[in-house]
């Protein structure tokens, strides 16, 4: 979940609207990348049940407002000043979050087909509207990361589940650096489900409007659309990636980069990159992420929201998430001051504790 929402005063942040048979969501934040408030879930949540018991919906659409992104992720500028005492509720700093993943486990589950356009930026908890569901159509402006290592936080909105379903260690190399992809390696890595021209997007919600029944309907009807992305860049990558992001430690997969990149070969100036990068994101969130995808290999859906859930509790009581808002939304410095600073001050039972259980307070689905 990341996305700076900054301020505004309209009251159609999210809009609902009919097209035939079809019900279409429009995030319609543009100013603010999309990025998801609280009340925007909580308007978002009682729709799609109300369009799931009715009969004469039979597909739901999300697209986003604008030229920019489809959705940059979630409020953390709220979470942020709600967690420090600044502004609104400190329960936000647990409300948010389990709303929001609720929210994300139904439309995963969600017995009508759903479909997520995700044309432009997509980061954090806009990938947690579109990833999990049943569709997910890219365009030549889809921009897809998960980058909230960089902000003292991990990849959440179920990215235990889908980042450990790429093949390889792509899912982790996405985790931990932040890196960007366009819609051929959206489609390789199993994020998007089909690319789809964006000059041609009014014209498939049209054809969906007026066609979509069941599931092979709407899958015939993408197929028809359906166009070619060009060459994904990632599986060209892999080998390395795969070299790098097998160690059992953040200090042993910079040191597979740092080798890489003195071995002087094709990927050298990528490992260096990707070394740098890592070193710039908080060595605690690092830390947690390699753990959270390790053990999550094989989660469903409920498995990783539940163990997501538990970390952020455990990360909204620590320092660096705050840190990271700070630097990045609040000030704009880009220099956070992570604590601890290094991972060499990080021992594993401070990663342990990330990990303990809320006890009553976990997340527990109906």
């Amino acid at each position: 979940m990341i996305g700076d929402t900054g301020r505004m005063a309209e009251s159609d942040d999210i809009l609902f609207s009919r097209a035939g048979g079809l019900g279409v969501v429009t995030l319609n934040r543009s100013r603010a990348l999309n990025a998801f408030t609280l009340d925007m879930y909580r308007d978002f949540a009682p729709k799609l049940r109300e369009w799931e018991a009715d009969a004469a919906i039979r597909a739901v659409v999300i697209r986003g407002a604008g030229e920019r992104a489809f959705c940059a992720g979630g409020d953390v500028r709220a979470v942020y000043e709600a967690g420090r005492g600044i502004a609104g509720d400190r329960a936000l700093t647990s409300v948010f979050f389990r709303e929001e993943y609720e929210l994300i486990r139904h439309l995963h589950r969600y017995r009508k087909p759903y479909l997520a356009l995700i044309d432009g930026i997509t980061m954090g908890g806009g990938a947690g509207v579109s990833v999990n569901g049943r569709y997910r159509v890219a365009t030549e402006r889809t921009m897809l990361a998960m980058p909230e290592t960089g902000i003292g936080l991990f990849p959440d909105v179920g990215a235990t589940r889908f980042l450990t379903l790429c093949p390889g260690q792509i899912g982790r190399y996405l985790g931990l650096t932040g890196a960007r992809l366009g819609a051929a390696d959206a489609l390789y890595c199993g994020f998007a489900t089909h690319f789809v021209a964006r000059e041609r997007i009014d014209e498939l919600v049209a054809m969906l409007a007026g066609d979509a029944g069941a599931a092979s309907q709407v899958e015939t009807i993408l197929g028809t659309f359906a166009a070619d992305p060009g060459l994904a860049s990632v599986p060209d990558r892999q080998p390395a990636i795969d070299r790098c992001f097998a160690g059992d430690t953040v200090e042993a997969i910079l040191a597979a980069l740092a080798h890489e990149a003195g071995a002087g070969g094709a990927d050298a100036e990528w490992a260096a990159q990707t070394h740098a990068g890592l070193l710039t994101k908080s060595p605690t969130s690092l830390k947690i992420t390699l753990r959270q995808l390790t053990i999550g290999r094989g989660y469903d859906l409920e498995a990783a929201l539940r163990l997501e859930y538990r970390l952020t509790q455990h990360v909204m009581a620590a320092h660096d998430f705050y840190e990271g808002i700070r630097a990045v939304l609040v000030d704009r410095d880009h220099k956070p001051r992570w604590r601890p600073a290094s991972l060499a001050a990080i021992d594993d039972s401070m990663v342990d504790s990330y990990f303990v259980s809320l006890g009553a307070g976990e997340l527990r689905f109906d």
